[in-house]
């Protein structure tokens, strides 16, 4: 690891000496909670990731064990039910390490469209097929919907005998989900740590189970983290085990505070899936109490003008895929803040995912914040149920005031005007935008994610940041609100939000209970709630929100709203 960090060097010492003086090293791993607060709430019994790669070791022929079961019973599919910290490890895994000769292909489901859920429904035989039920909590409703969905569908072909079979479940101990696993006869049932959050999880049962599956060497995975643990132990920031961990932590909190808090990652085409899990890791312990640190991830190779003075760049790559050495070079050159990361091999990720760990418990310290909760989470979570619950009693969602409507577009604003024309209604968001000091905009897609519209909000995403000069950031809903839903609440203010919304989908119904016809609510109307859940707790929270509605075809839809956001007046 190499830090590059012009005019902030002073600072980046001046914060390392202050790490030795007040032997914040020794107390993080004392698990003392005082680094962070004087109230040990959601602290003392968030720490359990400091040792529990330890742990692990002791579970691998369990874990072994149980993958060779799966293998001999002809299982060739896993389907990871899961949102935020449940579904992003696993994702990383599956899409960086890919399935061994021999294991099931691991597909991971965090998306509420109705699409997304008829895909994996045609797509997966559960005769040969595994579901994966994971959350913390045994209570996260869009992963409960998901096991409700599955678990009927395998019932119907596999009958009850067998489909349980089907079915194994990760949570915490005394989590909702034990028991309706146990109810259900569930192949097995790996309880965690209950000391470790979500988002700190990737190296326990949450992660580690989905890795194995796919066949990934745990045991050489958790030897390569113990180099990076021991190292986050040392007081020693120059010699040849220094701790980079602290290092990395004490650089992004202190940049931070000096508003350069738009953490922009550049990483080698094999690693570009480690920035979804890293991106929930940093927004959602970083972002609250006024403050935060943007993660942007997998940034485009722009004009360097192109980038304000608020960017530190993250470069992430394997020593055999270096293509951005010249580009991040030139950043250098023209003073913009650089830490670059070099990795022997993908195994190395272990270590990586410890790293980042560590170091982002390190900033919320030097940023005087608590990592480790989410307070503003539980908000959307509140807003997107009593949706829900109107919805129930009338039949029909709260509808949104629009100030224009043509025939693609339905705009809503935090306005009572009504705009003659959508290029107003856009020429409005953008005037207010332009009133904010170091801003960004988060374009917040609740539609269905396929490779046409990967490529269609980037375009738009990255117009954003050309037109702007800001950050530009986008996701898809309701995945994000596991991710960065926190700190577009949480911090400073300074976000503006560009809500992407459809409804020309076909209704996929949600059972009421697992293994019953009966179904009050079907996925379309979950995902339209969360959606207008968010955009409530955004503006109750002094947010800007452009809410579109796509009347029609969603990808033209698309393609005239870049075109439109684009060329509107700066």
């Amino acid at each position: 690891m190499k830090f590059y960090l012009g005019k902030y060097n002073s600072l980046f010492t001046e914060t390392l000496n202050e790490i030795k003086q007040k032997n914040i090293i020794n107390r993080i791993w004392e698990k003392d909670y005082t680094v962070w607060r004087n109230d040990p709430a959601e602290i003392s019994n968030r720490l359990g990731w400091l040792t529990f790669p330890n742990v692990m070791i002791s579970e691998l022929d369990e874990i072994e064990n149980f993958v060779q079961s799966i293998i001999a019973d002809g299982i060739t599919d896993v389907l990871l039910l899961g949102m935020g910290g449940s579904s992003l490890a696993p994702e990383v895994f599956s899409k960086t390490f890919k399935s061994r000769d021999g294991y099931p292909n691991l597909y991971v489901l965090d998306s509420t469209h109705p699409g997304v859920i008829t895909d994996y429904s045609e797509k997966l035989n559960p005769e040969t097929t595994l579901y994966i039920v994971s959350t913390k909590s045994g209570g996260t409703v869009e992963t409960l919907s998901f096991m409700k969905f599955f678990y009927k569908k395998a019932l119907k072909i596999l009958g009850k005998n067998e489909a349980g079979k089907h079915f194994t479940a990760i949570t915490d101990p005394n989590s909702r989900l034990i028991e309706i696993a146990e109810k259900l006869n569930f192949r097995k049932i790996f309880l965690n740590d209950p000391d470790i959050g979500g988002r700190y999880s990737v190296l326990s049962f949450f992660g580690l189970v989905p890795a194995a599956l796919i066949g990934v060497d745990l045991k050489k995975l958790l030897e390569i983290t113990f180099t990076a643990i021991n190292n986050s132990k040392q007081n020693d920031f120059d010699g040849q085990k220094q701790n980079s961990a602290a290092k990395l932590g004490a650089a992004l909190g202190a940049l931070a505070n000096v508003n350069v808090d738009k953490l922009t990652f550049f990483t080698s085409r094999q690693l570009s899936f480690f920035c979804s899990w890293v991106e929930q890791l940093i927004a959602e312990s970083t972002g609250k109490e006024a403050k935060g640190i943007l993660p942007v991830v997998n940034e485009a190779v722009l004009p360097i003008e192109a980038f304000g003075e608020d960017r530190l760049f993250i470069y992430l790559y394997l020593s055999n895929e270096n293509e951005y050495e010249e580009y991040i070079n030139k950043l250098r050159d023209n003073n913009y803040p650089v830490i670059t990361i070099e990795l022997s091999n993908i195994y190395d990720l272990g270590s990586e995912f410890f790293r980042w760990e560590f170091a982002t418990a390190l900033a919320g310290w030097k940023m005087n914040i608590q990592p480790f909760n989410q307070p503003n989470v539980e908000s959307t979570k509140i807003a997107a149920k009593e949706m829900v619950e109107k919805y129930e009693l009338s039949g029909k969602l709260p509808e949104v005031k629009q100030n224009i409507e043509d025939e693609e577009f339905g705009i809503s604003l935090d306005t009572d005007e009504h705009f003659p024309n959508v290029d107003s209604a856009f020429q409005y968001f953008f005037d207010e935008f332009s009133k904010i000091k170091n801003g960004y905009i988060a374009i917040q897609a609740y539609i269905k994610p396929v490779k046409k519209t990967d490529k269609l909000l980037e375009d738009l995403r990255i117009c954003m940041t050309k037109k702007f000069n800001c950050a530009a950031t986008f996701g898809y809903g309701p995945r994000f609100l596991h991710s960065t839903g926190q700190l577009h609440k949480g911090d400073k203010g300074n976000g503006f939000f560009i809500q992407i919304v459809e409804n020309n989908f076909a209704e996929v119904k949600i059972p009421d209970e697992a293994g019953n016809d009966n179904s009050s609510i079907t996925f379309g109307v979950l995902i339209t709630a969360q959606s207008l859940g968010d955009r409530k707790a955004l503006i109750d929270n002094n947010r800007n929100v452009l809410r579109i509605n796509l009347l029609k075809n969603t990808i033209s839809g698309l393609e005239r709203l870049t075109q439109k956001l684009c060329v509107a007046k700066d």
